[in-house]
């Protein structure tokens, strides 16, 4: 056996970016560990990346590239799986326009250095309006509210959990998610903290979820109306004096008056929480010594998740706590796409999808409307589509309709190591190296820490003979199609040609902090915690923050007729309107999940059933139900049959389902969920209950009903 050697990497499998200590022995891994001199995680792990040696043994990971015949998956040479797509996606452009074409980026794009460098200079070689990405399942009302507000869609305040007195959380579970939208990784160790020197942190969710349980104190909230919640908050802290924004935010009259029918009373009808919660939480955020409002999920994956996030950002205006250490700010990354322009800042609305005339936001329609662009005949169908890391069938909203859809393309292409819902219906599959076998640096989370780190990890591992990267794979797909269609702009070719270690260590000599690919290299450089930048760093007109933009007061009245009822009194008797047998449903998220992958872990699979739907001891008894029954959840939209367990931890009136589970086509069981069942809650997801503002799918509040199977 050889002898063993310590290795030094960083997780890229969500946003936590935690530091890991990985021991190998020749090329098997022999332990992975958190590593405890990273500046951000300081040793903190999940079981998600001690998985990270099982998709490199996995023996259904693809190694090769593989072409879908009559008898079956053959494995074909790289050479003519270039050639197939790069003829295939360029025959659809000649025959259809370029907007044919379509492309879908699944959420690990993001996570992997060589795609983020190479994929979007091919992307935007295609020319396509076609582009879809994970993007508007779940963060796109984020991205709305920065560019409406900031100027820039990526410019999004970081909670300082560090040094926060308050910390308010609505709709967020981040000691499951390592804090999305805000990589805090060890989110338990960093409450405590606060705790410890004399804080608090108040959490409004469906759920008493995994963060409930670390938390000073968790409120039930009916799902979907949460808007109205933060807005009574607001507005209640206005009105009450307490508003003290800073002299470059203006707006704050027309927000008080735009807000006013929002009341603490009027809120606690539709949300099920007291008037008197209500008004507390704003005060005590509102007097806190320094404060930070934040929501993820929950709040953005609704009919008004736009507004839900345009009300917490309101909250940390109003209150001064933007730009305020302990409050939120706006991280300083070592490489900053924002200030290099080498990001998208959004546009929005430039065009529509051809079907349902769903707005466009950065370049990108709706994942909503990629099934319909499909399957609707007429001039425009996306007739050929690219996926690459994604599994849309699961994760998409009516995921079963795109299922039916994907066979009607007449070409598909995917760039991914597994066969799975989706890429199952590929012509051509092109397999990366895995995530141990190349190198890494955060391009985009790093404007996410809440604190400013860099860190670049060689591989752990070299990669196997014949294997391509993924920024390979896109670079010799962008020179087979430059060749067939003469398309793509001088710079994106160049872009194409070098590689990503070269482009990184260009952006770090010409960053904020002046540092090197060779200086980043190893356990990583702690640049110290967020600072104030404001207002130099806005990217809107005159360094001004407006706190209201038309298209947020636009959607307040649709707000307004659906979340503030008539009949206060009434509204108090009757919580949930309509059919007293229907329920709302909400997702949830594992520690040991990874979005629609990694069921095929034994370590991560093993222990008690996570693909449950949970419900309330009530609702089960209302229903002749009991624990651990089969039934049966219906929607508008769809039905599937599931196990349900009795739950305290879910607000009565309310089910949640998993995202990402189902793993069976034609009764045969994927590699990709071994050992795994469930089903996937998107196909119960309507497609067309969308957040109106930017075609977001409302993944929670939707209305469901629950009997026996």
């Amino acid at each position: 056996m050889s002898e063993s050697v310590t290795r030094y990497a960083v997780c890229n499998l969500c946003e936590a970016m935690c530091g890991l200590r990985i021991e190998v022995s020749g090329d098997r891994v022999m332990s992975i560990q958190g590593d405890e001199n990273d500046p951000l995680s300081r040793g903190h792990i999940c079981p998600k990346a001690v998985a990270l040696q099982d998709v490199r043994d996995d023996p259904d990971r693809l190694r090769r590239p593989v072409r879908r015949t009559a008898d079956g998956w053959r494995e074909i040479s790289w050479d003519e799986a270039f050639d197939l797509v790069a003829k295939g996606l360029a025959r659809t452009r000649k025959l259809h326009g370029a907007d044919a074409v379509g492309v879908y980026l699944g959420n690990p794009v993001v996570h992997s250095l060589g795609t983020m460098t190479h994929l979007l200079p091919f992307a935007r070689m295609l020319g396509t309006r076609s582009r879809f990405s994970a993007a508007s399942v779940d963060q796109l009302p984020f991205m709305i509210v920065s560019y409406l507000l900031y100027g820039n869609q990526w410019l999004m305040p970081i909670p300082d959990v560090d040094r926060t007195d308050y910390f308010l959380i609505f709709g967020a579970n981040p000691a499951v998610s390592n804090g999305s939208m805000m990589s805090a990784p060890g989110i338990g160790r960093r409450l405590k903290e606060l705790r410890d020197r004399g804080g608090r942190s108040v959490l409004f969710d469906p759920r008493r979820t995994e963060s409930a349980r670390l938390v000073s104190e968790h409120h039930f909230v009916r799902p979907g109306t949460d808007a109205a919640l933060i807005f009574a908050m607001v507005t209640h802290i206005i009105g009450t004096g307490l508003a003290r924004p800073a002299a470059y935010v203006h707006g704050l009259d027309e927000v008080a008056a735009a807000l006013a029918a929002f009341t603490p009373e009027r809120a606690a009808a539709v949300t099920g929480v007291p008037a008197e919660t209500i008004r507390r939480v704003a005060h005590e955020f509102a007097t806190a010594g320094a404060a930070a409002a934040y929501g993820r999920t929950g709040v953005s994956t609704q009919r008004f998740g736009a507004l839900c996030q345009w009300g917490i950002q309101l909250l940390n205006l109003v209150t001064g706590n933007l730009d305020r250490p302990g409050g939120t700010l706006f991280a300083r990354p070592a490489v900053d796409p924002i200030a290099a322009r080498q990001v998208e800042p959004g546009h929005y609305g430039e065009w529509r999808s051809r079907v349902r005339g769903l707005p466009e936001f950065g370049g990108e329609l709706p994942l909503a409307a990629l099934a319909e662009e499909i399957a609707t005949p007429g001039e425009g169908r996306v007739r050929a589509l690219l996926t690459v890391a994604g599994n849309p069938v699961l994760s998409a909203p009516g995921g079963d309709r795109l299922a039916a859809a994907l066979p009607k393309l007449d070409f598909m292409a995917c760039v991914d190591f597994y066969v799975n819902e989706t890429t199952r219906h590929a012509d051509v599959i092109l397999p990366p190296t895995d995530l141990l076998e190349r190198d890494h640096y955060d391009l985009v989370l790093r404007m996410f820490g809440v604190r400013d780190t860099a860190r670049h990890s060689p591989p752990v591992f070299a990669r196997p003979d014949g294997a391509r990267h993924d920024w390979e794979i896109f670079r010799e797909l962008g020179r087979r199609y430059h060749r067939l269609t003469r398309a793509g702009s001088p710079l994106d070719r160049l872009v194409l040609r070098l590689s990503p270690l070269r482009l990184v260590d260009l952006a770090l000599r010409t960053g904020p902090y002046r540092l090197s690919l060779a200086k980043v290299t190893g356990r990583g450089v702690d640049l110290g915690p967020l600072r104030p930048s404001l207002p130099r760093r806005l990217r809107t007109r005159g360094k001004r923050i407006d706190l209201a933009p038309a298209p947020l007061l636009g959607d307040l009245d649709r707000a307004k007729q659906e979340l503030i009822p008539g009949d206060l009194e009434r509204a108090e008797r009757e919580l949930l309107p309509g059919d007293a047998s229907q329920l709302l449903l909400i997702g949830r998220r594992h520690l040991r999940d990874n979005n629609s992958w990694l069921h095929n872990s034994p370590r991560l699979a093993k222990g008690r059933p996570r693909h449950r739907l949970l419900m309330h001891p009530s609702d089960l008894d209302a229903r002749g139900l009991a624990d651990g029954q089969r039934v049966r959840l219906r929607s508008r939209s769809g039905e599937v049959a599931v196990e349900v367990s009795a739950s305290e931890d879910i607000m009565p009136g309310v089910v949640s389902l998993p995202h990402g589970y189902g793993h069976a086509l034609d009764g045969v069981r994927l590699a990709t969920a071994r050992g795994i069942g469930g089903v996937s809650a998107n196909d119960v997801t309507d497609p067309g209950l969308l957040d109106h503002l930017g075609g977001t799918a409302a993944l929670n509040g939707v209305p469901v009903t629950v009997e026996k199977a």
